[in-house]
């Protein structure tokens, strides 16, 4: 964990604001207090850094933690979390003796992983802890359960195979921030395979989960014996209609920032950076350049398009933005200097209008912010 002094001599880095994780954890938390919660933490927690959020989100009470793969729990593992951990994505039936000496949870959907599951639990004298994935309609991953009874026997195969412990069952929706039908229909779906389980079958399951961030906020109906929020976790709504009057409002974790580098004047007609794409008319003018580039994150379609924050105002970016630096235009009376301090996206520029610019989501940005720049955490 890096601490705050390093923003001293760092040329570009992200601040998380741990007080800020708490605070979105406590509201989210709020949304479904009768539900367990699990903390998504794939893909290095949203670009947030896996381990030392994730030890936040234990202390302060999360159930599970999830992760898309087996390196993403054994790195939690490793850093000695001990607390449960949910592989929601693919694993390679030749990995599962791994899964569980790593005592992991893997989602479970067809018969080739959970026989190598059963085996190795078996070898191991252990039980492998498992929840089975249902496609409700995300067209993904999971046993398509279209047809309730065929789905049923799907899953009770798996569940009735030795050494395999059916602890949970999920699916994840497709449009939960987007259209109510079709998440009803998903979710009824859902309901009408665990029927179809219990009554043919009398599987239940400790753990029925498939809400995801926007469900959280937008169906209670759906928060069932577990939530799931992940890009809520980090301060940020999957879309704005899931920002109710009532709340929660959420506080974005991380903010992006960069140093001044130099500061450059140049004569009329200069072209600024690769292909030429901007320049300077008849007056000349100044840039900024900051040692930040798509290398680190920022989005090469910010390119004579985004902003960043510097001398108290938005100054565009000039030119195309390069792998490790970009441009960015000066007015005459700009105060800047190098070593000056840029906001890139945070509490000025949020993040959601940078993802607009580049035709994205804030996702991708979030999770693009590169290894190489360095965290640093607050309140710490």
């Amino acid at each position: 964990m890096i601490r705050e002094t390093a923003r001293d001599t760092a040329r570009t880095w992200a601040e998380i604001s741990l007080g800020n994780l708490e605070h979105n954890y406590r509201a989210l938390r709020a949304c479904a207090p009768d539900s367990r919660f699990l903390a998504t933490v794939k893909a290095n927690g949203y670009g947030h850094g896996a381990i030392p959020v994730a030890r936040r989100l234990v202390e302060l009470g999360a159930d599970y933690l999830a992760v898309a793969c087996l390196e993403e729990g054994a790195a939690l593992r490793r850093a000695g979390i001990t607390a449960p951990i949910l592989i929601l994505g693919y694993t390679p039936p030749e990995l599962a003796a791994e899964v569980v000496e790593l005592e992991l949870t893997q989602g479970i959907f067809t018969p080739p992983l959970a026989k190598a599951l059963s085996g190795a639990a078996g070898a191991a004298g252990k039980r492998a802890r498992v929840h089975l994935k249902v496609d409700t309609g995300m067209s993904r991953l999971g046993v398509l359960d279209h047809d309730p009874q065929r789905a049923a026997e799907e899953l009770e195969a798996l569940c009735a195979l030795p050494h395999l412990e059916a602890e949970g069952i999920f699916t994840h929706f497709a449009d939960a921030d987007g259209d109510e039908g079709y998440t009803m229909l998903q979710f009824t779906r859902f309901l009408d395979v665990l029927d179809q389980l219990e009554a043919g079958y009398g599987r239940t399951f400790e753990i029925r989960h498939c809400a995801a961030s926007a469900a959280v906020l937008n169906y209670p109906c759906t928060h069932m014996d577990m939530v799931r929020p992940g890009i809520a976790l980090y301060g940020h709504y999957p879309d704005p209609s899931c920002e109710g009057l009532d709340g929660p409002w959420l506080k974005p974790v991380m903010a992006l920032y960069s140093r001044v580098a130099a500061v450059r004047a140049f004569p009329a007609d200069t072209p600024v950076s690769y292909g030429c794409t901007a320049s300077f008319g008849p007056d000349g003018g100044r840039t900024a350049v900051l040692p930040i580039g798509y290398a680190d994150g920022l989005h090469r379609a910010l390119s004579n398009r985004g902003s960043v924050w510097l001398d108290g105002h938005a100054r565009p970016i000039m030119g195309r933005v390069c792998m490790d630096m970009c441009m960015a235009a000066l007015p005459p009376e700009a105060q800047v200097k190098p070593g000056d301090v840029a906001e890139v996206f945070g509490a000025h520029l949020p993040v959601e209008e940078h993802a607009r610019l580049a035709g994205t989501i804030q996702y991708e940005l979030l999770c693009g912010v590169a290894p190489r720049v360095p965290r640093i955490y607050l309140d710490a």
